[in-house]
């Protein structure tokens, strides 16, 4: 019954993963790994609504159990939108250069608290319908969030980004362990997550990026490129092959 449905939906997914890592060239690998990212957060998201949902009387729901739902619905939406992103600028599907808007830092700090209100209603442990519209309002904030601060990153980040999502992937991962009770899927999803950020510290070193301004989409950066080009003064002179060997 269920494990033979499970086992056929894992072999199914299996089948196309090897489908699609043969037909991918090893310099697409980054994007890959991004769209498969938005695959797991979206898991983890869908996941954590049903456990919702399935719930007989949500009321009734300790601390725990709500937090974990949380979170797992919330970091998931995030690493879904954030590595679609991610994969649409490393593919050339988006423009590369970061999102230069006046108001940025604004816009991902009301995102942000919006979110963060949405989970207070959440955790106040309403009744089902007042439960659902703040999951469902922090699912939506927090996925818009995830795009915009991905996309006011350039193109030559994305290789922190994508580890960065990695983390938040393990970490929603972590909170699912939690919310199904299940210690493997814990253990597993912090393995992924303490590696995923220990990689974003090495990498923002190597890149001399500040790793503060990596995960809050550029905080700190300038948001607008204005003011006037630079101007080169002196005399140009042209040389050719021949006259540089004389």
């Amino acid at each position: 019954g269920t494990t033979a449905s499970i086992a056929g939906l894992m072999a199914a997914g299996g089948a196309v993963g090897h489908y699609i890592g043969h037909r991918v060239e090893p310099t697409s690998l980054p994007q890959t790994v991004a769209a498969f990212h938005s695959l797991v957060g979206f898991a983890a998201s869908s996941a954590a609504v049903g456990e919702y949902l399935n719930c007989a009387n949500p009321v009734e729901l300790d601390k725990v159990h709500l937090a974990s739902i949380y979170l797992a619905s919330v970091i998931g939406s995030v690493t879904t939108t954030g590595s679609l992103v991610a994969f649409g600028k490393l593919d050339g599907r988006l423009d590369s250069s970061p999102l230069k808007h006046p108001a940025r830092d604004q816009i991902n700090a009301g995102l942000g608290l919006a979110t963060l209100g949405a989970g207070a209603a959440f955790m106040g442990g309403p009744e089902m319908g007042t439960g659902l519209a703040a999951l469902g309002g922090s699912l939506a904030t927090s996925g818009v969030l995830g795009w915009h601060m991905t996309a006011s990153i350039g193109g030559a980040d994305m290789p922190v980004v994508i580890t960065i999502l990695n983390s938040y992937s393990g970490w929603a991962l972590c909170a699912e362990g939690f919310m199904l009770d299940m210690p493997l899927l814990t253990t597993v999803g912090a393995l992924i997550g303490c590696s995923g950020a220990a990689l974003t510290k090495i990498m923002c070193d190597a890149m001399n990026r500040d790793i503060v301004s990596v995960i809050l989409g550029g905080y700190g950066t300038k948001a607008s490129g204005g003011g006037e080009a630079m101007k080169f003064e002196g005399e140009t002179t042209t040389t050719n092959v021949d006259d540089t060997v004389k």
